[in-house]
This record gives C-alpha cells, structure tokens and sequence, in this order.
C-alpha cells in the first residue's frame, strides 16, 4: 500500500463483543485502523473509518442473565466504555455502528432476505458442538481434549435443533476464483495461505439462526414465525448478523455513503479494508464475502489480519491476572506527560509485531516509554529546541506529506524507521557538538541547528500519524520557536 491509489477509502475494525471492557487487544485493532486513515487522508482520500459495538449473541445474554440486568441496558452499559475507548485514544473521524441500532437490524433483515431469496438460506434440524466463548460450531478436529483451544475455561455445548441454514458448501469455487484473481487480498500472506487451504479442505453449510426461545437476543429472522410472536420462532446467529454492519454503518440498502464507499465501479477506485484478529480469519475473509457473493454484493478489498496480545507468555485472563485495561495503562501515564494516549499508541504499534503475535507487560510497558519517548523523542526536542531558542535560530519550513509512507500495511516497520531517525540525529548532535561549534563559528554553527531543527521536523511529522498529540507539541515549539512548557516525556519514579 502505497501512494494516493483510490478516491474513497472506506477501513472498519471489527466490532467487539460487549460482554466485557474494552481490552487492549481491541486498542490496538482501532489504533492501527486509525493510523492507516489518518495516512489515507493525509493523500488526500475521501475516508469513511468505521467502528462500533456487536450486542447480540449467547455469551453477551448469558452474561445479562447472570449480573440480573435487563439486556439492552447490559449493552448500552459496556457499548458506552467502548465509545469512551476511541475518544481517549485520540481516534480520529470515526463512525461508530451498533448492532442494536434500528438501522442495523433492517440491514441485517435486508441481508437474510437477499441471500433468502437467491437460494442460499435453508431450513433444517442438525446437531453439533458449539462453543459460546468463540460463538462457532466446532468440529472435533478444532478442539483439544474436548475443549475449545481459544476458551478452555467453557464447556463445549451440545446442539439439537431445527435451524436456518447458509449454502456455505456453494462457495467453495467462487471464494478460490476470488482468492486467486485477489492475490493479495489477505495481509499478512501467511493468513491468505490459511484461509485458501481451508476453503479447499471444503465447505459446510453453517446454522445462521437460533430458536428464540433458547437464545431471544437477536435480530428477528424475517419472514419467520418471529414476526408472529411465536415461541418457535427463531433470531439470527450473531456472526450473520454481526457481519453485516460493515455496510450497514454505510446506510445500506438505501444509504449514498453504501455507493460512494463500498459498491465499486469499473476503474476500481474505492478501496475497502477490513482489519480483525486471527481468530476472525474464518469469518472475516470467507463467510462474510460467501455472504457478499450470495447477496450480490461487492466483495472487501483487503483483510488485514492482527496478531494476538500476550502477557508475560500466557494468553491474558481475569483467572491469570494478567489482562491489561487500556484504561489502566492510560492513567498510569497521566503524571509524567500530557500525553499518556501517545504512549499506549506508541507501544502497541513500535513493540509489536504488526501481523505476529506479541507479548506486552506492564513492565515493558514502562522500559519502551523510558527508551524511546523519554530518552528519545521528549529529550531530543528539549536538546535542539534549547539549541535553537538560545542562538535565536529558526527552521525553514518544508513540505513532507509525500516522505510520509506506510508500505503493506507494515506500521511497525514504519515506526520503527522513525525512530532510526530519531537515533540518527541524537547520534548527529553527538558527533557534531553544534552546540559547541556555534559559540566558535556562528554561521556553520546555526547552519548545523537549522539542519537538526529541519530533522526534527520531519520527524515530528512523519509521527502524527502514529502519535498526533506528541507530533502537535513538537511542531507548534519549531514553529513558535520556544521550549516545551515542560518534557514531553517526564521520567517515571
């Protein structure tokens, strides 16, 4: 991904479950999403950036029954601290969807009805293991020792019922033709190859309803007993549901964002990114475009696959103690700069791998922001700032929109470039002394500070897509010529 190759750039992260508080995995889904709209707008694409809440579903039920709250209060509760989430981490021009919202649930109706009516959607009674942790069936070849390896805490449940059901198995050719005519339609393309081996392994239809009666929050089947208030009737699987608001935040069926953002055209210049974990390879790069193909809409551009967090070498738990709150990291921060945002932005994409899994600590936490934002960023702009206001030197203003790039989708790489920089003009300064060579030769010596100055600048542009309210600071002290109030960064006790 490089250069100003679309008009309108449509990118949505997955929706969170609301049965828990945001956690820092999500963080960095929305700050990584956030980054590549920031540098699309920065090309000057026209952005839709989406996000939001997935409030259906047996887990998020079960856990309403279990506190003894009213379900949509349950939602309305949790979808608020997510909406809160994006505010702190400076997240910038986003829309954010909820599956409850009335919108919603006409889409997802609309969307049954389409692949209803082209043939796709079918009803009949089946049995199978369900996990409600991943909300998936599960075949005995996907689970250890009878568990599910992504939630080994539940217990794998049993389910005989009569459902609705999506030819899934009639996709197994047009997803490989898809595949192979979109060859980089799954980042990184170690996820692309996973996800073509699973669809040749071939395909089985999947239940997309649940009887209301078992599990009543969802979004009504249409054109079901449901409608009549029956018993028997049944509510949409939350993953058919869930998918669809990737178009229904765009207004469809109805809506212009739908055809100015995702119906693509001929010259192919509307490009729609999708960013999700490795657990939602499945979902996100076969179902939903089966779903796509079934209703006869356009296809995603691109899946952009995230690793998973890890806490000290172990999946993070409330039973471990190891889960870290974004929030938590965030107010840790708050009395050493004023930009406690920037750091969590910081270490979630300079300290992990942008496509491999990653390990992160609070400690580590703590050793990345001594490193590279006290030591490094906060110190240099206090080292030249004090070079330039003491020898009443300015910077020469400079254009380096077209020197900013971020290629595949790679922001870690990206990052990490910015901060060779930054090591390159410490070790500039160290060498060169400009600070001792101005007090002997005034004019190589100035020559040398406009050049750190220029250096920093572009630095400090080059990160307003990774950390805008630090890049803010930096600039308005060039431009303004003055210190910082104080360190961007204070050292921690």
């Amino acid at each position: 991904m490089k250069g100003n190759d679309t008009k309108q750039f449509y990118i949505t992260t997955t929706l969170p479950y609301v049965n828990s508080d945001p956690h820092i995995g999500f963080a960095m889904e929305i700050i990584r999403a956030d980054v590549i709209a920031r540098y699309k707008r920065l090309l000057g694409n026209d952005v839709f950036f989406n996000t939001g809440t997935d409030e259906h579903g047996a887990k998020i039920y079960e856990n309403a029954v279990k506190e003894g709250v009213e379900v949509q209060a349950y939602v309305d509760g949790y979808a608020e601290k997510f909406k809160e989430l994006t505010k702190i981490l400076n997240i910038q021009d986003v829309r954010f969807i909820r599956t409850t919202d009335e919108k919603h649930v006409k889409a997802a109706q609309e969307m049954w009805k389409r692949c209803y009516d082209n043939g796709y959607i079918y009803k009949k009674t089946y049995q199978t293991k369900y996990c409600v942790g991943c909300e998936l069936t599960k075949t005995d070849s996907e689970l250890d020792h009878g568990k599910c390896p992504i939630h080994p805490n539940r217990e794998i449940e049993l389910i005989d019922e009569e459902n609705y059901f999506f030819k899934f198995s009639e996709f197994q050719k047009p997803l490989l033709e898809f595949y192979q005519s979109h060859p980089d339609f799954v980042v990184p393309d170690f996820r692309y190859n996973e996800i073509k081996a699973f669809v040749e392994r071939g395909l089985e239809d999947f239940s997309i309803s649940r009887l209301k009666e078992k599990m009543p929050w969802g979004v009504p089947v249409p054109n079901d007993a449901c409608d009549k208030g029956d018993e028997n009737s049944h509510v949409m699987y939350v993953w058919f549901d869930a998918l669809t608001s990737y178009v229904s935040t765009l207004g469809w069926p109805n809506g212009d964002d739908f055809t100015k953002y995702w119906a693509q055209d001929g010259n192919d210049n509307r490009k729609v990114i999708q960013y999700c974990g490795k657990d939602n390879l499945r979902q996100q790069s076969a179902m939903w475009q089966a779903m796509l193909m079934a209703s006869g809409l356009p296809n995603s551009s691109q899946i952009i696959i995230d690793g998973f967090i890890t806490s000290g070498g172990q999946k993070m738990s409330k039973s471990v103690g190891n889960v870290i709150s974004p929030f938590d990291v965030i107010e840790m921060f708050k009395e050493v700069t004023d930009y406690p945002e920037d750091v969590l932005r910081f270490v979630l994409l300079h300290d992990i791998s942008s496509f491999e899994d990653g390990d992160i600590t609070i400690e580590g936490i703590k050793e990345s922001y001594q490193a590279h934002l006290a030591n490094g960023i906060g110190n240099l702009t206090s080292r030249i700032m004090k070079m330039a206001t003491s020898n009443e030197v300015r910077s020469k203003e400079q254009e380096v929109s077209s020197k900013v790039e971020i290629v595949d989708f790679d922001l870690n790489h990206s990052l990490k470039k910015i901060i060779e920089e930054i090591s390159s003009i410490d070790e500039y300064i160290a060498t060169n002394e400009p600070f001792k060579v101005v007090k002997v030769d005034e004019v190589k010596g100035k020559e040398m500070i406009v050049h750190c100055l220029s250096s920093l600048e572009l630095v400090a542009n080059r990160l307003a897509l990774y950390l805008p309210n630090t890049s803010a600071k930096i600039i308005e002290c060039i431009r303004e010529n003055k210190m910082p109030e104080k360190p961007l960064f204070g050292r921690l006790s």
